[in-house]
């Protein structure tokens, strides 16, 4: 938040900007710690009947090693899905929440649909709850939340040649941008690697954005956000 005051790559975005509150309290504070304890739950469960946890080949590496490996697949995993959420209607549905936003800051991450995020981060955290060492969990989560605050910071950002290797806000931020040349490009979240390998990276010099956002109907609070990806089909084409 102070970065953004002092560096803003956006001078006229507000710190209290629309949906402020939606986005901190309701998908940052109460959505995150419910879809933790129904993760947490899940996990017990399924350990209780298959005992995985008494599997130590990954738990035996040296913790740097776990991190470096959860860190690397997961990242080419959720390239791939988040790809897949692009270009699939249903997936969309879940997605396009965390598209709804106008304004891309260091909290518009936060706001997911509940299934989206219990999806991904089933994948994610279950197979390091039950394979790896308990402090992974730790170090992915807070590399997690400070990355998604950090590629969505409205900071202005100029990391040169990392940009090829590591994701930031310069490719992230024209992921959101309603601008016809960014439509489906910027997928990587942690390693840019993967979009520039894939043919789907997109980083114009000397040229911002138009605006951000989907839909002007969107709905703008928690429950509605979330029943809006049920509603039929047929009204996108209304």
């Amino acid at each position: 938040m102070l970065l953004e005051r002092i560096y803003p790559y956006d001078k006229s975005q507000r710190l209290l900007r629309e949906g402020f509150f939606n986005d901190f309290f309701w998908y940052g504070l109460v959505q995150t710690y419910v879809l933790g304890l129904v993760i947490y739950g899940v996990t017990g469960w399924i350990d209780a009947s298959t005992h995985l946890e008494r599997i130590h080949v990954i738990r035996a590496l040296p913790l740097w090693l776990q991190v470096a490996i959860f860190f690397v697949v997961h990242d080419l995993y959720i390239y791939w899905f988040h790809r897949w959420q692009h270009n699939n209607a249903f997936l969309w549905r879940l997605h396009e929440a965390h598209h709804s936003t106008k304004h891309v800051d260091w909290l518009s991450g936060s706001r997911s649909h509940s299934l989206e995020i219990l999806i991904n981060q089933s994948v994610e955290f279950l197979p390091i709850l039950l394979l790896a060492s308990p402090e992974v969990a730790v170090i992915k989560g807070c590399i997690d939340a400070i990355w998604g605050m950090y590629i969505h910071s409205n900071i202005d950002v100029r990391s040169g040649w990392l940009q090829w290797v590591v994701n930031g806000p310069e490719m992230h931020r024209w992921h959101h941008a309603t601008d016809d040349e960014a439509h489906n490009r910027n997928f990587s979240t942690k390693i840019a690697v993967w979009d520039w390998l894939f043919g789907t990276a997109h980083l114009p010099p000397d040229k911002k954005p138009r605006s951000y956002g989907i839909d002007d109907r969107f709905p703008t609070n928690y429950l509605m956000q979330h029943a809006h990806a049920f509603r039929p089909f047929e009204s996108d084409r209304e």
